[in-house]
């Protein structure tokens, strides 16, 4: 009677598998595809000129990177400064490879990340980087202040980590403190204006003034199109020998312009400007004392301010040939609250 059972019980599998594969076409071989593509490689941190902040001497640091190929890797090898650092050859998947790499021993300096991708038929790619890693203790800002640029040898922002924009060959010389930015013909900083901008606007840095161009934009928040009643914008002119500096910024329904509020004969010099702005007032100190101060009807309208560019009027303030300023620019801190007159001494002693 086992019997039975057993054989009925094979009889009823066998003709299941039958009827489930019935219409399914039986699994031929199908020849992999010849090779043609080299591999891709895309290393996505650091990038191109970044500098790595860190506030530990010898740092770690995760290199991030995408390798991969129509067919099949063999081998991905990381370099720096030349030297192997990391070989992988095997995948879990064979095509694809993300691949985060953590660098123990990093210590301060420039740096060059090369990464070679092979495939199995011996095409190769490469991608390099140059990137800089520098000790930068903890930062604690002061109260409103959303941008601080010590512009010591790099463009970062130590209050976020990021670093700015920089377009053209500017340079970095002797500063005020430590080094400071050298502005070039067709150079400038710029950022995204997102958390930068509020009801309340100040700003304060270290300026040395090159009276070459005669003209040139130093700080423009401003929309596209010439219309002044919306953003802000620092820019210098010439006067004979002398230059005056000027700001012009809009309230909507109106622009204020305290037009020149410093004339100087430019002797190499530096001095230290701090515009303060709020609903009903702005004030303007050069080397902590108040030069000018005017009533206004209402705090700055932002809109369309989608940038910040120190350095020059671009993109959208280069119309009376305000284009890039090749002065020195040095500790430049960038605040959504008005600063007092002791805020501002305060801000000239300290780094």
């Amino acid at each position: 009677m086992k019997i039975i059972k057993h054989l009925l019980g094979y009889v009823f599998i066998t003709l299941m598998m039958i009827s489930c594969n019935k219409g399914i076409d039986p699994i031929t071989e199908v020849a992999p595809k010849p090779d043609q593509s080299a591999p891709e490689v895309n290393i996505t941190f650091p990038v191109e000129g970044k500098v790595v902040r860190s506030s530990d001497e010898v740092a770690t640091v995760t290199f991030k990177l995408i390798a991969q190929d129509d067919i099949e890797l063999k081998s991905v090898v990381l370099l720096l400064n030349g030297s192997e650092i990391a070989s992988y050859t095997s995948f879990k998947d064979y095509r694809r490879a993300m691949i985060n790499y953590d660098y123990t021993n990093m210590t301060d300096g420039d740096y060059v990340l090369t990464v070679n991708v092979t495939d199995l038929t011996g095409k190769t790619a490469s991608q390099t980087v140059n990137f800089k890693k520098v000790t930068a203790p903890t930062y604690n800002p002061l109260a409103g202040e959303v941008l601080y640029l010590p512009l010591d040898d790099n463009y970062l922002d130590l209050i976020t980590g990021n670093s700015m924009e920089v377009t053209g060959a500017p340079t970095f010389v002797e500063g005020k403190t430590g080094s400071a930015y050298a502005g070039a013909a067709d150079a400038f900083m710029s950022i995204p204006a997102t958390g930068l901008l509020g009801g309340e606007f100040s700003v304060a840095f270290w300026y040395q003034l090159n009276p070459t161009p005669a003209r040139g934009g130093i700080l423009a928040i401003s929309p596209v199109g010439d219309s002044r009643n919306f953003g802000l914008r620092v820019f210098r002119e010439n006067s004979g020998d002398k230059q005056n500096i000027g700001l012009n910024f809009g309230v909507t329904e109106a622009e204020v312009w305290m037009n020149p509020f410093v004339q100087i004969v430019p002797e190499g010099q530096w001095m230290h400007i701090a515009i303060t702005i709020s609903a009903n007032k702005a004030t303007i100190y050069v080397d902590g004392q108040v030069v000018l101060e005017t009533e206004t009807t209402g705090p700055i309208d932002w809109a369309g301010c989608t940038s910040m560019t120190i350095g020059s009027g671009a993109p959208n303030f280069t119309y009376w040939e305000h284009f890039s300023d090749q002065s020195l620019y040095d500790e430049f801190h960038l605040f959504t609250k008005v600063l007092s007159a002791a805020e501002v001494l305060g801000l000239m002693g300290t780094k």
